[in-house]
């Protein structure tokens, strides 16, 4: 099995759960504020992983050419955009549903990829994209039989987030490729490392401007938030270094197994129910994380 893929699985894992731990976040917290602990707290301790991962190995560190800030500042303001939106859209529809109206992502990231850098799909990788895109689109369809098929605002937020998502993954492998020097993890670590530290201080400058109130409040939950940041980084490591060794649709089509986790995070933690229309589309978009492994191996 290829390294990229063990590490999109945990990277996937991660991202659930910091998505379930933000979503109680949104009651103590502004959209915002809950946006913001996934990047104040991960800074430092992004940094302090990559240097201890120097000190360790007695590597020294990367050069950084000038696109490789073009691509970290991009990829990190769309990511803080896109969070932002999915948090808002967790007020808009059930835990699974929401996360799911962002899944579009993978068909937006290879658009994106193609154009920016230059890479390219397989028919069966194309395939296995579109399958679990359709699997996602059933999720995602509104309940009720008045609105069945009729897109609502929550279905566009969730395709605007979900191509940001898309952009900030194209970018961040941009960057990390960037980097002369160094193995898949640490070129990942630097470029979290940097992204990290210029989201948080771009988010606390926002609310610094809109909601003031809001950085104090972050700070005095910081036993939630601090755990919201531990686990951002990890997952942000792992999407990173999987965007270094893979085509980034490849990691992002993978990474909607998630949808599995948030599920079980939807039934168990939050207690909220599936229709047969919902469970069906996750055997879909299953069915195409099992035809992208295949086709990877």
């Amino acid at each position: 099995m290829d390294l990229w893929i063990p590490i999109t699985l945990a990277a996937a894992f991660c991202q659930n759960l910091r998505s379930a731990l933000q979503k109680q976040l949104k009651g103590q917290l502004s959209t915002w504020g809950a946006t913001a602990s996934r990047f104040v707290f991960a800074a430092p301790l992004a940094v302090l992983f990559t240097w201890g991962l120097v000190q360790a190995r007695g590597d020294s560190l990367p050069i950084t050419p000038g696109v490789f800030y073009l691509y970290s500042a991009i990829g990190g303001l769309c990511q803080i955009v896109a969070t932002g939106l999915l948090i808002h859209l967790f007020s808009r529809a059930n835990f699974s549903a929401a996360t799911a109206f962002t899944k579009t992502e993978p068909v937006q990231t290879a658009l994106f990829g193609i154009i920016l850098l230059g890479d390219h799909l397989s028919p069966l990788m194309t395939l296995a994209i579109m399958i679990s895109l359709a699997g996602v689109m059933l999720i995602s369809i509104p309940k009720g039989a008045a609105s069945k098929w009729k897109p609502d605002s929550a279905l566009w937020i969730g395709i605007l987030s979900g191509g940001l998502f898309g952009l900030s993954a194209v970018a961040f492998r941009g960057a990390s490729l960037s980097l002369s020097d160094g193995d898949a993890l640490l070129r990942a670590a630097v470029t979290v490392s940097y992204v990290t530290f210029f989201q948080a201080g771009a988010v606390l400058f926002w609310m610094w401007l809109r909601e003031p109130g809001q950085i104090m409040k972050l700070f005095k939950a910081w036993r939630m938030t601090g755990l919201v940041g531990l686990v951002g980084l990890l997952g942000s490591l792992g999407w990173v270094t999987a965007f270094t060794l893979q085509n980034a649709a490849y990691v992002r089509a993978l990474g909607q197994i998630d949808i599995v986790f948030t599920v079980g995070a939807s039934l168990l933690v939050f207690k909220e129910t599936l229709t047969v229309r919902e469970i069906t589309g996750i055997m879909l978009v299953t069915l195409g994380v099992i035809v992208l492994v295949l086709a990877a191996g």
